[in-house]
C-alpha cells in the first residue's frame, strides 16, 4: 500500500515538475499571441464592413462571406492552389525521400553532404524570384540560354505550361531540402540491428524499405506534408514576381489573388478573404493533428 501511495505521490511530483516548463513556454506564448491574436482580430472585424477608408466604415454583416463563397473567381483561385499543392507534394515527398535514403552513411560525407542539400534554404524568399528569372533570361541567363536548344521558347511567359513550370521548379528546388533532413533524420534513429537482421533474413532494398525505414518515417512525413502543404497553398512571395498571376490569370492563387484586392484598396473583401484562407488551413492543420495523434497512439499500442 505505502508503494502505492509513494508511486502515486512521485507521479504527481513528476507531473507537477513537468508542468513548470510552462513557465518557460509562457513570454513566447505571451508576444506570439499579441503578434498573431490582435491582427487576427481586426482583419476579423474588418470582414463585416465596407471600409472606404480606416476611418469610415459601414457594417454589411456577412455579404462579403457569401459574395466570395458564391464567386466563380474564388473557386477558381482555390481550384490552382489545391493543383499547385498536389503537385508540390507528389514531386517533393519522394524526392526528399528518395534522396534522403541516398546520403551516404559515412560521418565525414553526411556533415558535407547535408550542408549541400540545404543551400537552398538559405537564401531568402523575396530573392527566389529574381535568382531564376536572371537565370532564365535569354541574354544574360545560362539557363536561358540553354534551354532554346531543347525547345524553350523565349516569350515563356505567355505559355501557361511554362510559367507553371517555373513555379514548380522554383519550389522544388527552394523546398525539397526541408523533407530530405527531416526524413534524414528520423532515419537516423533506426538501430543497426534492424539492418543487420533484415539482411541475414535476405531482405531486398524494398522490403528493408517498406518495413523498417518507412515505418519511422510516418511521424515526420506528416510534418512535412503539412508544412509544405500551407506555404505552397498559400504561395505569393515566389509566384507573383515571375508572372503576376498571367498568362491570363493561370497562376493566379489565392494569396495572389487576395494581393490583387489589397492593392485595389478592398479591405472588407480583403479581410473576409483573409478570414476564409485562415480557416482552410486551420482545418487542414487540424486534420493533420488529428492523424499524428492516432498514428502516436497506434505506435504507443
Amino acid at each position: 500500500m505505502s508503494d502505492q501511495v509513494e508511486i502515486a505521490f512521485g507521479g504527481a511530483r513528476l507531473k507537477n515538475r513537468d508542468n513548470t516548463g510552462w513557465i518557460f513556454v509562457l513570454p513566447a506564448t505571451l508576444v506570439l499571441g499579441l503578434i498573431g491574436l490582435i491582427p487576427l482580430i481586426t482583419v476579423i472585424n474588418y470582414s463585416f464592413f465596407e471600409i472606404f477608408i480606416l476611418d469610415t466604415r459601414f457594417w454589411v454583416g456577412t455579404d462579403w462571406y457569401t459574395e466570395i463563397i458564391g464567386s466563380g473567381r474564388f473557386w477558381a483561385s482555390f481550384g490552382r492552389s489545391t493543383l499547385f499543392s498536389v503537385l508540390i507534394l507528389a514531386i517533393q515527398i519522394p524526392l526528399g525521400i528518395a534522396i534522403a535514403l541516398c546520403i551516404p552513411r559515412e560521418k565525414f560525407w553526411v556533415g558535407i553532404t547535408l550542408a549541400f542539400i540545404a543551400l537552398p534554404l538559405l537564401v531568402p524568399w523575396n530573392m527566389i524570384p529574381s535568382l531564376w528569372l536572371s537565370l532564365l533570361n535569354p541574354d544574360t541567363g545560362i539557363l536561358g540560354r540553354l534551354f532554346p536548344q531543347f525547345g524553350w521558347p523565349a516569350d515563356w511567359k505567355l505559355s501557361v505550361v511554362h510559367t507553371w513550370a517555373v513555379i514548380i521548379a522554383m519550389d522544388v528546388w527552394h523546398w525539397t531540402s526541408l523533407v530530405v533532413i527531416l526524413c534524414y533524420s528520423a532515419l537516423t534513429t533506426i538501430p543497426a540491428a534492424h539492418y543487420q537482421a533484415a539482411a541475414i533474413d535476405s531482405a531486398g532494398p524494398w522490403q528493408v524499405f517498406r518495413f523498417i525505414q518507412l515505418p519511422k518515417l510516418y511521424n515526420v512525413l506528416l510534418m512535412a506534408i503539412l508544412l509544405r502543404f500551407m506555404d505552397s497553398f498559400m504561395i505569393y512571395t515566389e509566384a507573383f514576381p515571375i508572372n503576376a498571376g498571367g498568362p491570363n490569370g493561370a497562376t493566379m492563387f489565392l494569396a495572389v489573388d487576395l494581393g490583387e484586392e489589397i492593392k485595389a484598396f478592398n479591405y472588407g473583401p480583403s479581410a473576409a478573404r483573409s478570414v476564409i484562407y485562415f480557416l482552410i488551413v486551420l482545418t487542414v492543420a487540424w486534420t493533420f493533428s488529428k492523424a499524428q495523434g492516432r498514428l502516436d497512439r497506434a505506435e504507443a499500442a
